[in-house]
Order: C-alpha cells, then structure tokens, then sequence
C-alpha cells in the first residue's frame, strides 16, 4: 500500500489507485500524453477496497490529488520541451523533406518558445516535489512512522502550489496562450498573498523574461527578429499579409527582386510594427514604440547603404569637419557650441561596439534580476533608445548634412533664391502665354529652367543638382490661359480645399523633384516631399501673379511712352491717346489694389511665415541631439507652415485661388487690348475681385476663426491689410449698400 500511494503521488497508477480515463480503454478512448488535460482529478481509489477507513479515505483521495496534479503539469512540460525536431536534423533526411515536415509541425503542435520557458520553470518545481516524495519514501523505510500523517506533513507545501499551478496549464492550454499574453496570465496571479505560490510564480514569470530579454537583446543590439513563432511584440508589417500556403520559391523570389537598398528603407517606414495583442500589459505603449525605435535605427546603423558605406571623399571630410560646430546654415545670433562627435564615426562605424556592449551589459543586469522591477526596465529601454537615436543623429545630421538638405529645400520649394525664380518666370513668360502641351510641355520648360540655373546659381552649389523640374501628365483637356479670358464669370469656389486641382491654367501643375540619398531617406518621407511641393506650388503660382502685374503695369507704360513720343514727333496734340488714358485710369487703381494684396500677402508668407518658423527650426537642431526630437521638430515646421498660409483653411485658400486668377486675366486683358480695351470686362474683372478681396477680409475677422490656434497668424496678415483700415471700411459698404458698387469707387 506504502509504494502504491507513493507511486501514484509520481502519477503511476495501480490496483489500489486507479486513474478513470483508463478505463475508457475498455470503449476504444485510448489515453495517450497527447490527450488534452482533463477538468477534475481523475485519480481515484478503487472502489472494492475495504479495510481503509473513510477517514483514511478521504485523506489518501486529498494525497492523491497532488499525483493528479504532478502527472498533469509533467505531461504539459514534457509536451512544451518536445524536441523531437533534433531527430530530423541528426538523421540523414532531405532539407526540403524536413522544411515540410518542420511546418507540419508548427500547425498542428503550435511551438512556442515562451511555454518551453514556462515548462522549465515546472520542471523545476517538479523536481524539488520528486526530491520531496523521495525524502518521504526514505523516512518511512528507514523508521516506523504514521504512513498518512508522514505524507501529509511532508506535503503539506504543495497543496498550496499544484492546485494554482494547475489551473495556469489548463488556462494556458484552453486559450493556447502564447507570448506576451503568457507573461500577461503569470503577471496577474503573482499578485496573491500566499508567498510560497507568489514565489513560484514570481519563477515562471522570470523564466518567461528570459525569452523576452534574449528576444530584446537581438532586436535592440544586433537589429535581428529573432521571432520563429510570432510571440513578440515586435512584428514584421507582412507577416499578417503573407499567404501561409505561398511556396518558399515565391518567398525567395520576391526578395531576390527587392533590393537591400529598398528593402532597409521599407523596414525603417512601414517593415515593423508593435502587435498589441502580444504588448504585455505591464510594459506601456510609450516603452514599446521606443523598442520599436531603438531596434529600428539598430538595422539602419548596422546595415547602412554600400554607396554610403565606401564614401571616402573630399567632400565628406570637409563636412565632418566643418560639422564640429553644428550650426549650418543658423542665424549669427546663435551661440556656438561644441558638438561631440563620435571618433568612430570617421572610421566608417556607424555604431561602435563598445556602445553594443554597453546595450547588452544592460539588458544582461536585467536577466539576472530575480523579479521584473518596471522603473529599472523603462530606465533601461529610454537609455537604449537615447544611444539609438544619439548615433543616428550624428549619422543624418553630422554625416549627411542634414542642415544643407534642408537649406536646399528652402531655397527652391519654398522659393528662398527668389533671383532664380525671377529669372525662370521671366524666361518661361512667352510659353506659359500658350497652352501647355502634354507631350512636351516638360521638355519645353526645361529650356529656361536651365537658362535660369546658368545665370543665377553659382557652381558650387552642390544640391542644385538633386532638383528636378516636372510637369505631371494632365488626365483632362489643358486650357490655356488665353481661353481663360472668355471665363471671367466662371465659378471660383472649387469643392474642395487647396490640395483639389483649382488651377488657373495648365502650368500651375509645375512641380519640383528633390533627389534624397541614404540616410536622409529616412528623414525626407515621400509625405514631407508632398507637403513641401503643396507650398511650392502656392508661392510659385502667388509669385507669377505678381510678376504678371508688374510686367502689365511695365508694358502699358512702356507703350504710352512710345505714343507720347511719336506726337512729339509728329508735332500732334493726342488728345486721342490722353482720352485713353483717362478712360483706363480707374483700371490702374484696380492694379493698384491687386498688387497690394498680392505684396503683402506674399511679404507675409516670406518673412512672417517662413523665415521666423526657419528660425525656430535651426534654434531646434542646435539644441537637439535626438534624431526622433528632430522628426518630430520638422513635422511642426511644415505644419506651420501650411497652417500659417491659410492652405488647411478650404474657405481662405479658394478666395485667394480666385483672387489670383482674378489678376492674371486682368492683366491679359490690359496687355491683349492695349490699344482699344475692353473697359466692360475689366470692369466685371474689377467688380469681381472686389467682391473677392472683401469676402477674405470678412473671413479673417469671423469669430470662428478668431478662437482658433490660427487666430495670431490671421491677425498679423490682417494687419498688414488693413493697416490703414480702408478693407474695413469697403466692406462695410459692400455689407450695407445693396446697389450694385461702381466698378472703381473714387
């Protein structure tokens, strides 16, 4: 009876105690280590025993139980450590025979790395219960005890463990809890107030940190997933989209086609993301993007780009040492300051060792740690995170000349070099006089796009090279801005905002390309070139309309002069051509008001907007040296930006659309009729962009406009509008006089 009990508290049943899901052999239900866990103790006495009294009944059904439990988390460790792939790979079997196999595998058992953790864990506990039982079974040979009372006493501990422990397996088992929920379940039930069960959950619980760390480890100092079963809760951004039946010839394939180049880009934007599902609960959204981060510029530093890897040149050691100041292109006013540059750097190490080393130095002081202490594990993801983005930095900012792509960028799309502008506008102003054609109309521009380079940049700037001139193939009939004339009624307001194609002819679609490189790549996203080209081809359209109304203002002089001089000539009063001119004055004020609008809309643009948000941008890169605090600074740059020049407001944006367009056929009407105009179409022209102007004017002062964040800027526009308050007062008029206004009010 002794060995009986003692065999069935190690899960071996007999005669005496008897396991009921064996007797379902009798019905053909065979039960075999694969079979799931049962709900209840199966472990039972047989019932046609009768010289054991109830109590000791009762008392050897308690004993038993702990047998029960042992074989159930035994049968759970063993089938969690299945390791029966070594077979495949000391056998001499086909790798591909053994991919099949392995797969097959993986979808029917599930493997996970974090239940082998969990299962070594019991198997530790389970030892210490065999070494236990072992202790009991050398008591009672050797002396003459109370069988039950010895057991029961040398037990005691684990009915207070098995039971617990048991309920974890099977929940573990129902759910298939895997990963990051698996530390989830172990983290909740080691809040108890039993401190031996805390004590051995609090080990399960490290034993599944230990995966967590290595996994880290890989992520965060080498840049590698090292996730074979999906459980971390860092994912690659195509694992949810990969069909799992795709052939591994497909896989290979499509890689063979993405190059390094392309593929390290797409890792950096959209390669990786954070599954919420496997984000343990005690670890914040805030301490997983930063992982996410830190991992990610890990690939970028250990994994740069061949062309950058081998740039040795003239140029690069010029810029490392012009870089010790990091100032760039930065106001005088700055004060400067000394920028430590990592030595390293020069030597082509992107990420010196030592800083490796340093990573793992901590993560390892966090594995050896008995229990998860949450400060000391967000003190050490925000000390990682600090390094990744500090050495990124200097790779994009120090290396890269981030401040001359940036400079670049201002002086061509948002119209900085306002002499090369001038230029092109006036080389380009016979063609753009014509419709554009969609063969050629790229090509055609390319001429004084060119001409105007030759003669206003100089040769060393190195970045006028990396921008390109488009014109965006046209999806509808171009009109020219000639067969605009005959539409000076048309609708102005557009149905949508800024970003809807409103234009006023075929050559608003200008566009500029700007050519980035490895690593700026990862800080000029195809969604900051966009925003750049949406003010690009705002302050490209606003600078050709006031070109329009000074070279119209220009050639009516010019030709008046030409007329008084040839009746000086000719001895003539004319009087025919002072009749003209006074008829065509009133339209001159017309100009007049146009060009006030249009000035001070584009002055404020200029200096308001953009060369104070320039400022704050470079008082930023001076102070920062994080790479994320960076992004996030150019972010609120370009917002600004766009906020400030009333492109996200749709209603302010589509009048001042139509006030442009408003003044370009103003000025081809003045220049197309010289000699005999059209005073009633100008006058519809004026009576119009009177009704234009007023309604901004009216928009500006709205209450809705005024509580919101936009509220200074729209002041400070108004201001320079309304300095002398005569938009007030004409709108006033238009809001109170219901007769029509006369075209040009005295």
């Amino acid at each position: 009876m002794l060995h009986e009990l003692l065999l069935a508290l190690l899960g071996f049943t007999g005669d005496l105690i008897v396991d009921e899901r064996e007797q379902r052999k009798t019905l053909g239900l065979a039960f075999n280590s694969d079979s799931p866990l049962s709900d209840e103790c199966t472990f039972k006495l047989a019932p046609d025993i009768s010289f054991i009294e109830p109590s000791e009944r009762d008392l050897i059904e308690r004993l038993i139980k702990l047998g029960f439990y042992y074989r159930e988390l035994d049968r759970f460790a063993k089938k969690s450590r299945n390791l029966s792939w070594i077979r495949s790979v000391v056998t001499s079997v086909h790798p591909l025979e053994r991919a099949d196999e392995l797969s097959k595998q993986s979808r029917e058992k599930k493997p996970s790395v974090y239940r082998r953790a969990i299962a070594n864990g019991i198997g530790e506990i389970l030892s210490v219960y065999r070494s236990a039982v072992l202790q009991i079974e050398q008591k009672l040979l050797a002396e003459t005890t109370p069988i039950l009372a010895t057991v029961t006493q040398g037990l005691n501990k684990f009915f207070v463990l098995f039971p617990p422990l048991y309920e974890v397996i099977l929940e573990i088992e129902r759910d298939d809890i895997r990963g990051g929920q698996l530390l989830n379940v172990l983290n909740k039930r080691c809040h108890c107030g039993v401190p031996e069960l805390r004590t051995c959950l609090q080990r399960l619980l490290w034993h599944g940190h230990q995966v967590m760390y290595n996994q880290l480890a890989a992520w965060i100092v080498y840049g590698i997933l090292q996730d074979p079963h999906g459980e971390f809760f860092i994912k690659r951004q195509e694992d949810g989209d990969l069909d799992h039946r795709s052939s591994q010839e497909e896989i290979s394939e499509k890689l063979a086609r993405t190059s390094v180049h392309e593929t390290s880009l797409t890792d950096w934007h959209s390669g990786f993301h954070i599954s919420l599902d496997m984000l343990p609960d005690y670890i914040s959204m805030r301490l997983g993007e930063s992982i996410l981060f830190a991992g990610k510029a890990i690939r970028v530093l250990r994994n740069p780009s061949p062309a950058f890897q081998f740039q040795k040149d003239k140029s690069f050691q010029q810029t490392m040492r012009g870089s010790q100041r990091i100032r760039g292109f930065m106001h005088s006013d700055f004060p400067e300051r000394e920028t430590e540059i990592d030595t390293d750097l020069t030597g082509g190490e992107l990420l010196p060792q030592s800083e490796a080393d340093k990573i793992e130095a901590m993560l390892k002081e966090l594995k050896e740690s008995s229990e998860f202490h949450k400060r000391s594990f967000e003190c050490t993801v925000d000390s990682v995170r600090a390094i990744a983005a500090s050495h990124l930095w200097q790779l994009v900012v120090v290396r890269a000349d981030l401040n001359g792509h940036l400079k670049a960028l201002k002086d061509y799309f948002l119209l900085e070099k306002g002499d090369f502008f001038q230029c092109f506008l006036e080389e380009s102003r016979p063609l753009m006089r014509l419709p554009p054609r969609q063969s050629t109309g790229e090509s055609d521009l390319m001429v004084p796009f060119q001409l105007a380079a030759t003669k206003t940049i100089a040769e060393e700037d190195k970045y006028f090279s990396r921008v390109s001139l488009r014109m965006p193939s046209f999806g509808v009939t171009v009109r020219s801005s000639q067969a605009e004339l005959a539409r000076s009624k048309a609708s102005l307001a557009g149905k949508a905002n800024y970003t809807s194609d409103t234009s006023v002819d075929g050559w608003d679609a200008i566009a500029l390309e700007y050519s980035v490189d490895w690593p700026m790549q990862l800080f000029f996203t195809q969604e900051v070139l966009s925003k750049y080209l949406k003010v690009f081809q705002y302050l490209i359209r606003l600078k050709r309309t006031q070109m329009e109304l000074e070279k119209s203002w220009a050639s009516v002089m010019h030709q008046d002069h030409v007329e008084s001089a040839q009746h000086r000539k000719d001895g003539t009063n004319g009087s025919t051509s002072q009749q003209r001119r006074q008829g065509i004055r009133p339209m001159w004020r017309v100009r007049e008001h146009m060009a006030f609008l249009i000035r001070n809309l584009q002055f404020y643009i200029q200096v308001d907007v953009i060369e104070s948000q320039w400022k704050v941008l470079q008082t930023h890169i001076h102070d920062s040296q994080d790479f994320t605090e960076l992004v996030g600074f150019h972010q609120e740059y370009l917002s600004a930006l766009i906020s400030q020049s009333f492109l996200d407001i749709g209603s302010v944006s589509r009048i001042l659309d139509s006030i442009m367009k408003l003044c370009l056929q103003f000025c081809w009407n003045i220049e197309n009729q010289e000699s005999n105009p059209n005073t009633t179409e100008l006058e519809n022209i004026a009576e119009e962009f009177n009704k234009k102007s007023n309604s901004l004017y009216t928009i500006l002062r709205s209450s809705k406009l005024a509580g919101s964040q936009r509220a200074p800027f729209l002041r400070r526009f108004l201001l320079r509008l309304n300095f002398n308050s005569f938009y007030e007062a004409t709108a006033r008029g238009v809001l109170n006089v219901v007769r029509q206004r006369p075209a040009l009010p005295l």
